[in-house]
């Protein structure tokens, strides 16, 4: 027969000792399964077992009696009739939010209801209070996450949180290439816009954006038309431009930390190589491609460098560091804010869109408004309790 045997009650060293010692007494029962929590010093143990009749009877009284002697209490479920509710599907939710109230959890929990998701495990990935929380769900049917997506939009918005859910499987767990868009997201500027107000020609070059993003202009055009506006621009004003630019909060630790854990990191950006180059080299970024002003005696002349780094060319160059690398796309992550991304997100095996545009948040895989870049790492599995381990400048802000 199957039984699953619960205890609970205050947590102390030697439960599962004294447990898995009595049941290894019977040599015809094997446990199937075991599980364990604690929390606020309080543990729920179970094993699941199979045991034959002639050995349960003596086991489930000595179970019992072992379980009064240690205070806890018990609880014993035939599982005869649940073999066949077991899940075929599995995936991780990750909520994030600053806190994660009640009203956010219930209105989570409630789709997930809806939709017959099964909660195995909830773990607080934040240290100090809870910003992050991962649920560990089940389903006996595989899940359609895309047609839950305007939902989970939907929610997030309502109660100011972050809601991501991934495949729990291999590929979660095994990335190995993360790719990142510059502007706006490592850092919060628009390096094309500092230009343009350095040379006093942000109007013109606003200008041209609007008939870009109205469908006037496409991409390359439109980067064509807004660097001849900066034309005269000189090294030191670029270099003026590069000391006032301020990184995400999060972005460095966040790349100290993927490295940390053996990952590659690239850049693929629409901006301009002269202040991309220097964050690369100043943040320890593996590689770098973004577009080139050409420049004459230290001066910019207004011509760009072919090739233009565009959203094609983005994707392209995600699919050609991954296989430089010996990378799966599947282990690849790529992150960025504006409609030029969404090939290279699209291409990745997880498309992180970050305090994105509405259409961006709606194409990508997940989105996240949270200001601090480091909540990537929760969407990895990784627990804030992992940075706290590490050296000070990958913790600090």
């Amino acid at each position: 027969m199957m039984v699953l045997f619960t205890l609970s009650g205050p947590d102390r060293p030697g439960i599962t000792h004294a447990i898995s010692c009595l049941i290894a007494l019977f040599p015809k029962t094997v446990i199937q399964n075991v599980g364990q929590s604690a929390l606020g010093g309080w543990l729920s143990l179970t094993f699941s077992i199979e045991t034959p009749d002639d050995e349960w009877k003596e086991l489930e009284k000595q179970l019992l009696t072992i379980s009064k002697n240690l205070g806890l209490h018990a609880e014993i479920i035939d599982q005869a009739d649940n073999k066949s509710l077991k899940p075929s599907s599995r995936y991780a939710i990750t909520l994030l939010g600053n806190p994660i109230k009640a009203t956010a959890l219930a209105a989570v929990t409630g789709l997930l209801v809806r939709n017959k998701i099964n909660i195995d495990s909830l773990t607080r990935l934040s240290h100090s209070s809870l910003k992050s929380l991962e649920l560990r769900v089940s389903r006996q049917q595989p899940l359609n996450i895309e047609s839950l997506k305007s939902e989970i939009l939907h929610l997030s918005g309502e109660h100011g949180i972050d809601i991501a859910v991934q495949n729990d499987g291999l590929f979660r767990r095994s990335k190995r290439l993360v790719v990142f868009d510059m502007d706006s997201t490592l850092i919060t500027n628009e390096i094309i816009d500092e230009f343009a107000r350095k040379m006093n020609c942000m109007k013109d070059v606003g200008e041209i954006t609007e008939r870009a993003m109205r469908g006037d202009l496409d991409f390359n055009s439109a980067l064509k038309l807004r660097v001849s506006k900066l034309k005269g621009l000189t090294q030191a004003e670029i270099n003026e431009v590069y000391s006032g630019i301020t990184l995400t909060p999060g972005a460095a630790e966040l790349i100290q930390m993927l490295k940390l854990l053996g990952l590659k990191t690239a850049i693929l950006s629409g901006g301009f190589d002269c202040v991309v180059n220097r964050f690369k080299d100043k943040l320890g970024v593996d590689v770098a491609y973004s577009n080139s002003l050409e420049m004459k005696n230290g001066v910019a002349t207004g011509e760009v460098i072919p090739p233009i780094v565009n959203a094609e060319r983005k994707a392209q160059l995600l699919v050609m560091i991954a296989l430089q690398e010996g990378i799966s796309l599947e282990q690849v992550v790529a992150v960025g804010d504006g409609a030029n991304d969404l090939p290279m997100l699209q291409k990745a095996g997880l498309g992180i869109a970050f305090n994105a545009k509405p259409k961006v948040r709606e194409k990508a895989d997940l989105a996240i408004n949270q200001q601090d870049m480091r909540n990537i790492l929760y969407l990895l599995g990784i627990s804030e309790k992992d940075w706290l381990k590490q050296p000070t400048d990958i913790r600090s802000t």
